[in-house]
C-alpha cells in the first residue's frame, strides 16, 4: 500500500473515490460522487490517495480557509475491508504534512452524527451544552473516536445541524 497526492488525471482512481464517497457517505453523496470529487481535485485543494494494487483504497482531502492558516479537511474515507489498518492515519499525517508546507497552523473538520452513534445525537445540545461535549461517549464507531487518537479535539457543535437531534461535532487540531 502506498500513500501519494492524489493522480488527479487518472480516471479510475476518480471513479473509485466516487463510488468510495458512495459507499462511506450514501446520504450526502449517492447522487453527486462524482461532482465532489470535481470539487474535492480542485488546483488550490489537497488531496492524497492509498493505493494497492492499482486499486484506490482511501482517500483523503483539504481545502483553505480563513486564508492559509485553516484548512478543512473533508472528506477522509477508507473502504471498509481495509479500515484499521493505519491507512487512515497515514493519509491525515500525509495530508497535514502538505497542508502545513502551504502555510496550516490549524486542521479542523466537521464529524457528522446523523445517525445517533454518540450521546450527542437525539439531545438539545443548546442545554448544557459543554458538560455534554466534555462527557460524550460513542455510541457506535463513530469517526470522531478516530481524530481524536490522531490528535484532534473537539472544539464545538452544531446543534441540529442536520436536523433535530443530529448535529455536527466540530474537531481541530494545531499541526505547525
Amino acid at each position: 500500500m502506498t500513500i501519494q497526492p492524489f493522480d488527479k488525471s487518472n480516471r479510475q482512481y476518480i471513479a473509485e473515490a466516487a463510488q468510495l464517497l458512495i459507499d462511506c457517505f450514501p446520504q450526502a453523496y449517492s447522487d453527486c460522487a462524482y461532482d465532489e470529487m470535481t470539487h474535492i481535485l480542485e488546483d488550490e485543494k489537497l488531496a492524497f490517495m492509498a493505493v494497492e494494487n492499482n486499486h484506490l483504497i482511501g482517500f483523503v482531502g483539504a481545502m483553505p480557509q480563513y486564508g492559509m492558516t485553516g484548512w478543512e479537511l473533508h472528506p477522509l474515507a477508507v473502504r471498509e475491508n481495509f479500515r484499521g489498518r493505519r491507512i487512515g492515519t497515514e493519509l491525515v499525517a500525509a495530508l497535514e504534512k502538505a497542508a502545513t508546507q502551504k502555510g496550516c497552523i490549524t486542521m479542523f473538520l466537521g464529524t457528522d452524527d446523523e445517525f445517533g452513534k454518540t450521546s450527542l445525537s437525539d439531545t438539545d445540545l443548546y442545554d448544557d451544552t459543554y458538560t455534554k461535549i466534555e462527557n460524550i461517549k460513542n455510541l457506535h464507531k463513530h469517526p470522531f473516536a478516530f481524530y481524536q487518537k490522531v490528535g484532534y479535539k473537539i472544539v464545538g457543535v452544531i446543534p441540529d445541524a442536520n436536523g433535530i437531534g443530529k448535529p455536527d461535532i466540530w474537531m481541530a487540531k494545531r499541526i505547525n
